[in-house]
């Protein structure tokens, strides 16, 4: 049997992989793999841990289980017919961001409610504005939070935010859509962790984001689709909207000269939300148990549902 590993493993966690069972061989390749000799490896393997492209998947024969290295899986929904054929099998990593996710989530916030990123502007200008500042914060203290999508990044917030006193409005799958538009009417944040699917896709146009009051504060750290970015950076350069957190955006690395890197009031955090030191570290540990599962005959946990697209 041999593994193919595309995750960026430093020495000492490829000897971890190596060691996991005994007459496997193991190929560690960059993230994202690349050149023939990457492809004509993969092509010998059954198993793969990282995001592997798609095309290499639809040419390999033998390939059989794939533990991802990402929750969402998006770029392989065009596989759903091998997948629905039993003929590879996709573990995602449901959840593993949560934590990470909801805390860069709130920082954005309360960077944006008290100022931060203003201040670190000034630092840099050396110039000292801190009582015209002072007037415009805020604080988070009793705030009408919208949490669009309620999966376990949204759960997480709303348990970091329980202390702040704030009226929470939740939208899971499935929302309806006269509710949706009056609780965005009177949000003073809105935050979204939904994954890209034909509801979500361009949700906040022009018409959803003149429905945030002037003071609201847009948080995003789902997909990129869910904003037409032009009106997103019409909103915030004129003031209809408070500011913004985006983590993600609909093309990454975001290209220079996009509207974005020069709208006010915004902080991109540039899709590092989910990130820690010890992620790949953990990542490791869930292909582990996974691969202890397979070895054994039993089905990998977190398959991925491509009936939902997440």
């Amino acid at each position: 049997m041999e593994i193919f590993v595309c995750v960026g493993a430093d020495e000492a966690q490829q000897r971890r992989i190596r060691g996991m069972a005994e007459g496997i061989r193991v190929h560690f390749h960059g993230e994202p793999p690349e050149g023939r000799i990457a492809l004509e490896e993969f092509l010998r393997c059954e198993i793969a841990f990282g995001n592997p492209p798609p095309n290499w998947i639809e040419t390999s024969k033998k390939i059989n289980w794939i533990q991802l290295g990402s929750v969402g899986f998006d770029e392989y929904l065009p596989l759903a017919d091998s997948v629905a054929a039993g003929r590879v099998r996709f573990s995602n990593l449901a959840g593993f961001f949560a934590e990470p996710v909801a805390e860069s989530c709130l920082a954005g916030i309360l960077a944006l409610l008290r100022g931060v990123d203003r201040f670190s502007i000034l630092k840099t200008r050396q110039l000292w504005k801190g009582e015209e500042v002072r007037r415009a914060l805020r604080t988070l203290g009793g705030a009408k939070v919208v949490l669009l999508g309620y999966g376990s990044i949204n759960r997480r917030l709303e348990e970091l935010i329980g202390p702040f006193g704030c009226a929470v409005e939740r939208f899971g799958s499935g929302w309806a859509e006269p509710q949706l538009e009056a609780a965005l009417s009177s949000a003073d944040v809105v935050a979204c962790a939904v994954p890209d699917t034909p509801a979500t896709r361009r949700l906040f146009d022009e018409r959803h984001l003149a429905l945030l009051p002037k003071t609201a504060i847009i948080a995003n750290f789902g997909r990129g689709s869910l904003f037409d970015e032009g009106a997103l950076c019409d909103a915030l350069a004129e003031g209809r909207v408070a500011g913004a957190v985006i983590d993600v955006t609909e093309e990454e690395p975001l290209p220079p000269g996009h509207r974005l890197w020069n709208s006010p009031n915004t902080l991109l955090t540039q899709h590092s939300g989910g990130g820690s030191a010890d992620e790949i570290d953990r990542k490791i540990d869930i292909f582990e148990a996974n691969l202890a599962r397979y070895l054994s005959g039993a089905l990998p946990a977190d398959l991925a549902d491509f009936n939902r697209g997440y």
